[in-house]
């Protein structure tokens, strides 16, 4: 079970784009790296193709799941995610700061 997935709003702690809130877009677990959306734009300058025009495109580079943490959602600051079981015995991840549970379903 990871810490960080898809759909989790994240902050990034080091780096150029340091501060910057965004959505977490891919995960990709075998690299331990993630894509957040607006973090990390890298501009790749494109060929023309048959159904796409030449130019210059802005796309989010992967990070490093270390250089991010969850925003918690009660003061918008960074916050560490532990695991812990529930009464009924389902495995749901938690906010360290706040103690507010993640994984509601």
């Amino acid at each position: 079970m990871a810490k960080i997935k898809k759909g989790d709003n994240v902050i990034v702690l080091v780096g150029k784009d340091k501060g910057k809130t965004g959505t977490v877009l891919t995960v990709f677990p075998t690299e331990n790296k993630l894509v957040v959306q607006g973090v990390s734009i890298k501009k790749k300058h494109q060929k023309q193709t048959q159904n796409q025009e030449s130019g210059i495109i802005e796309k989010e580079g992967k990070i490093h799941v270390s250089n991010v943490a969850i925003v918690d959602p009660k003061d918008s600051k960074a916050s560490k995610v532990g695991f812990k079981f529930l009464k009924d015995g389902e495995k749901v991840r938690f906010l360290k700061k706040s103690g507010e549970v993640l994984d509601d379903k």
